[in-house]
């Protein structure tokens, strides 16, 4: 049995995730994504679909990305 990363749970299934040159043990998808989701640099919240680039900053939505850079052009959607 393997101890989950975030919550202590010793768990029989455990889900070993690799994310570049990170990697970590959960009992679950909910704490992998607690732990290895990537967050949005202008509100906050954790993004679980591609998101939206611009430069080397990651946010949820085109909306987050015009409001932290003022770059009007990005778009959620082509």
């Amino acid at each position: 049995m393997a101890v989950c990363q975030v919550c202590g749970n010793d768990y029989d299934r455990p889900l070993a995730v690799t994310q570049g040159n990170r990697s970590g043990i959960y009992d679950s998808f909910e704490c992998a994504i607690h732990e290895m989701a990537p967050r949005c640099m202008h509100c906050g919240c954790q993004i679980l679909g591609h998101g939206v680039q611009v430069d080397s900053e990651i946010y949820c939505c085109a909306h987050c990305a015009a409001g932290a850079t003022g770059q009007t052009s990005v778009t959620d959607r082509v």
